[in-house]
């Protein structure tokens, strides 16, 4: 029996989510499927591993630290909120691709590095699951993403103090701090996020983002399948039975 949300000792920040996850080590934490029929599960153990690996390249290579103002122009994927959770563990600010969120940003993270050409560092992510390196030529200047943080340590190295009234995410509908984050997150999941709950991948990546976090913060597991994965009813139901979904939000 699964423990109702509002009895759970919810972790109030992204560091805390992460040491849950960590805790719960084999146990699924993000299950993908992706358009192309991929499918990729990440433990809690092996998302906190990608996500401070992450957190070291923006640190180390990008300085990334409060104030610093990250553009994730991602789909929803599996890879997004690895780089969201690492931006907001070295304390910066999420911006979610708007058609004006380029401007005055420090770094892109994108899956279309041509499009992007005003002078912050930008971060080339390959789409195809489980790809080690990016397909074809980098604008100058650009960092593979799969390639460059495979080369970054496992354990985290120093960050930044968290400033808990900067900015953590910036959307069309406002701007939420730090402090406020998972609680926001939380207010974003219209069902209990304790155990398996599946997200459609669809559109800007916004909600299923908020709503994944909520999910780990309740102490669940998230599975995030593309329509193309599970094209009608029947496939989708399927999927979800196979995946022993308890939760699903359209």
């Amino acid at each position: 029996m699964s423990t109702p949300r509002d009895a759970l000792a919810l972790p109030p920040t992204v560091p805390a989510i992460l040491t849950r996850l960590e805790r719960d080590g084999g146990r699924p934490a993000l299950t993908w499927y992706g358009p192309r029929g991929e499918r990729v599960e990440l433990s809690g153990a092996v998302l906190v591993n990608w996500v401070t690996k992450t957190t070291n390249l923006l640190v180390d290579e990008l300085d990334t630290a409060p104030g610093t103002r990250v553009l994730l122009d991602l789909p929803a994927h599996w890879r997004t909120p690895v780089w969201a959770l690492a931006a907001w563990r070295a304390g910066g600010s999420v911006l979610l691709a708007t058609p004006d969120a380029a401007t005055g940003v420090d770094v892109v993270v994108t899956a279309q590095p041509d499009e992007h050409t005003t002078g912050a560092d930008v971060v080339a992510v390959a789409l195809p699951a489980l790809a080690r390196r990016w397909d074809g030529t980098l604008p100058p200047g650009a960092l593979d993403a799969a390639a460059s943080v495979m080369t970054y340590g496992d354990v985290l190295g120093v960050t930044p103090h968290v400033d808990a009234s900067a900015p953590a995410l910036v959307t069309r509908e406002g701007t939420v701090p730090h402090a406020d984050l998972v609680a926001r997150a939380i207010s974003a999941l219209p069902v209990p996020g304790d155990g398996r709950v599946a997200l459609r991948a669809s559109g800007a990546p916004t909600t299923s983002l908020l709503q994944s976090l909520a999910t780990w913060a309740s102490g669940g597991s998230v599975v995030l399948v593309h329509p193309a994965a599970a094209p009608d009813a029947d496939a989708l139901d399927a999927l979800l039975r196979a995946e022993r979904v308890t939760a699903r939000v359209d």
